[in-house]
């Protein structure tokens, strides 16, 4: 892990499309600003880990489904 102090006002370029600037900073927080493509989701971490979890238990549900179908029609035979 690359790990960098920053000042406020101060930035981190990644790559040629990504910017990521320091906004403000208040007791323990730290407001940041990401300056990335469109076609880019920049998600919180908790979000993003929320996400994949949903998108897996969907995908799970639909196995099941699946399944239960196939079942159903190999009964029917």
């Amino acid at each position: 892990m690359l790990v960098l102090s920053r000042k406020l006002g101060e930035s981190i370029q990644i790559g040629n499309d990504i910017e990521i600037k320091i906004l403000s900073v208040e007791g323990d927080q730290v407001k940041i600003g990401i300056q990335a493509p469109r076609n880019l989701d920049v998600y919180r971490k908790e979000i993003y880990l929320d996400i994949q979890a949903q998108n897996n238990e969907a995908a799970n549900l639909s196995l099941d489904v699946l399944k239960i179908l196939g079942d159903q029609k190999n009964n029917r035979k």
